[in-house]
Order: structure tokens, then C-alpha cells, then sequence
């Protein structure tokens, strides 16, 4: 089993920047990739971005040139910074992880962008 543990989220004013991580425990293929979803209220879960444990990455064209997601594999951590902020980017935080045809989820982070 994998374990997902979400942090940094919070509320911001428009503009603004956060840092959310996830750290993952647990029986970990080394050969994964880690990915943020979010959720806004009414909405789909959506795609923000995902990187491999070999360093490649894909964004979602709302969040290109404003996010940027890296990890660090040694300890199992993802972390997303999250810069210029705009009030559509309101959205529970999801992190994710995917090996071996297994889809593992963290439990949310509220992210709030509002003046």
C-alpha cells in the first residue's frame, strides 16, 4: 500500500504564490510518476500537471509558466510551486501517485485565491 500526504495549502490573495508537497510512504515502486489533479466546487477533477521519476514533466495550459512541479526521489516527496495566483486556481489539491498499473491518491489540500 501507498500513503499520500498533502501540505501548504492555504488562502491567498490574487498574485500571490504557495508550496504544496506530498510526501508518500509505504511500498513504493521506484518507477512511478507523481501528479497534482484539483477539484473545484462543481467541477471535474482536472489534470494540473505530472512528472516522472525520470524528471519529465507535462502542464495543463491554464498553469503553464505559473506552476512548476519537481520531486525529489530519494525521499518520496513532490512538491508544486505555485506563483501568480489567480482566483480560478480555488481548488481542493489532490496528489497522486501511479506504478505497476496502481493509482494511489492523497486526501486533498484547500487552496483559496482570494482577495
Amino acid at each position: 500500500q501507498v500513503q499520500l500526504v498533502e501540505s501548504g495549502g492555504g488562502l491567498v490573495q490574487p498574485g500571490g504564490s504557495l508550496r504544496l508537497s506530498c510526501a508518500a510512504s509505504g511500498s513504493i515502486f521506484s518507477i512511478n510518476t507523481m501528479a497534482w489533479y484539483r477539484q473545484a466546487p462543481g467541477k471535474q477533477r482536472e489534470l494540473v500537471t505530472f512528472i516522472t521519476s525520470g524528471g519529465s514533466t507535462n502542464y495543463a495550459d491554464s498553469v503553464k509558466g505559473r506552476f512548476t512541479i519537481s520531486r525529489d526521489n530519494a525521499k518520496n516527496t513532490v512538491l508544486l510551486q505555485m506563483n501568480s495566483l489567480k482566483p480560478e486556481d480555488t481548488a481542493v489539491y489532490y496528489c497522486s501517485l501511479s506504478a505497476m498499473g496502481n493509482h494511489y491518491w492523497g486526501q486533498g489540500t484547500q487552496v483559496t485565491v482570494s482577495s
